[in-house]
């Protein structure tokens, strides 16, 4: 059976999906069409509901629960990692509600975070998640929020944290940050579902045993100018228990995310409340 498999190029996602679309592991009767995109794209396209089987934000699982099923395996969640809010010149944090911000995506987890620890900051640039650094260090906007690889960077290119966002759920949660998840058509079979999402958890299990001392060349190879040591960095952050299974912690914390979405949006107060 032939599925549709979208996810990002960054070295958490090729790292778990590795096995599975390179046939390192047994894939039954499923042919993989994969596609790879920045996690923005995927999110547009999960609306769309352009493919069969997606990487997602957590911040846009609300909006496509009718169309989609949450995953057990392939996400990612995890506590010290979340979106940084970086400038170029030191900011008082609380003027930032008065500043251009530039944000990775607008249906991203690091929207939705940033949204909760400025609920009346209106003036945002949606960009990649690649492009913000640039847009901050080139004066397009003030601050932004940086994600993935960036969180290890930004320092060496003269930028300065002003906020940890996931610093900022967890106080108010005690509960992992759910950033991104993999989802599958309602339209599938269930039996078909459960077969994919045990697929991609021993995946998961094969990069931990066989690719982690030695980082696979598909891993490389779409890791663009990246050093191998911030390869390392970016899945030991990204990549643990929680990418295996969500596990009790897990469904948690996706709960929670879903709680404060209705919140937020219901209300209009985007203000988090303690847990």
């Amino acid at each position: 059976m032939k599925l549709t498999l979208g996810f990002s190029p960054c070295p958490n996602d090729t790292f778990i999906f590795d096995a599975l679309v390179n046939n390192k592991i047994d894939a039954k009767d499923f042919d993989f069409d994969v596609v790879l995109e920045d996690v923005q794209t995927l999110n547009e396209w999960a609306l769309e509901q352009k493919l069969d089987i997606t990487k997602i934000s957590y911040g846009v699982l609300p909006l496509v629960m009718k169309q989609y099923n949450l995953l057990e395996s392939g996400g990612a969640l995890g506590k010290g990692v979340g979106p940084l809010l970086v400038s170029k010149q030191v900011l008082n944090i609380n003027e930032i509600e008065n500043k251009l911000i530039a944000i990775p995506g607008k249906n991203t987890t690091a929207h939705m975070l940033f949204s909760l620890a400025f609920p009346n900051a209106d003036k945002k640039l949606f960009k990649v998640f690649n492009a913000i650094e640039d847009a901050v260090l080139n004066d397009e906007v003030d601050a932004g929020v940086i994600i993935h690889e960036n969180r290890f960077t930004y320092q060496q290119k003269g930028l300065h944290k002003l906020i940890d966002l996931g610093d900022y759920w967890e106080m108010k949660t005690q509960l992992p940050i759910p950033l991104g998840g993999i989802v599958a058509k309602r339209t599938l079979d269930k039996n078909i579902i459960k077969q994919v999402d045990k697929l991609i958890c021993e995946s998961v299990q094969y990069a931990f045993k066989n690719n982690y001392d030695e980082l696979s060349s598909y891993v490389k190879e779409h890791a663009q100018e990246m050093s191998e040591a911030v390869m390392r960095r970016h899945i030991d952050l990204y990549v643990n228990n929680f990418s295996i299974g969500l596990g009790s912690d897990g469904r948690k914390a996706v709960e929670k995310l879903l709680e404060v979405f209705k919140h937020i949006h219901s209300t209009g107060n985007h203000k988090l409340q303690n847990a």
